[in-house]
């Protein structure tokens, strides 16, 4: 799987393109800001996505939705249904910011947990992890030489994802990295949301704030 980061934004967060390599098919994770800085990586790829998914729908990871929907209209957007109330509130997010409110392009999909996201030959596994906001999601491709979890804001390199917004909860947060990411290969690949990427193994051993 290609995997495509772009740093984008105020707040540096991460948009993530996931592409099967044989097909070109790929998932725009997170578009926050400058969503034309990530239709050009698109184009220039040459991918052609067949998902848009939010992690959780924070503004800094969520801003450029409507925009990548108007470049790729046949892309569903796809979300955690417990967000829902938090994407419906962009514009207010946008405002309390100082930012301009952006369009709120309809969720067209719900994802749960357990289910299996296509992408061409290549295949992403959505698993909920509540605790930075109530319906955030990761995506972990379960590959025994190349594992890889695109893990939003719930587990930095070193650090773990603020709980003090709207829905957020220390002790469910706890929970996700526990029991969804920490039973992870260790040789896993993690991207995350901001900042360097990681491993499993690596923040087992060594985070200060969940120890593995």
């Amino acid at each position: 799987m290609r995997v495509v980061s772009l740093e984008l934004g105020p707040f540096a967060a991460r948009c993530v393109l996931l592409a099967c390599e044989p097909t070109g098919f790929a998932a725009v994770v997170d578009p926050g800001f400058e969503p034309e800085a990530v239709i050009e990586a698109v184009r220039h790829e040459k991918f052609r996505p067949v998902a848009i998914v939010l992690t959780h729908a924070h503004l800094d990871h969520a801003w450029g939705v409507a925009a990548l929907k108007a470049a790729f209209p046949a892309a569903p957007l796809m979300m955690h249904a417990d967000d829902l109330p938090l994407y419906e509130n962009l514009p207010g997010q946008a405002t309390a910011f100082g930012f301009p409110a952006p369009e709120v392009a309809p969720a067209e999909h719900l994802l749960l947990d357990g289910e299996t996201l296509p992408i061409g030959e290549e295949s992403l596994l959505v698993r909920h992890c509540p605790g930075h906001s109530p319906g955030h999601v990761v995506l972990v491709r379960e590959h025994p030489a190349e594992p890889l979890a695109v893990v939003g804001d719930v587990l930095f390199a070193g650090s773990v994802g603020r709980t003090d917004l709207w829905g957020g909860s220390f002790e469910q947060l706890e929970r996700s990295i526990r029991h969804v990411l920490y039973v992870l290969p260790d040789a896993t690949r993690v991207v995350p949301g901001h900042g360097p990427e990681t491993t499993i193994g690596a923040e087992k051993a060594t985070n200060p704030f969940v120890p593995g």
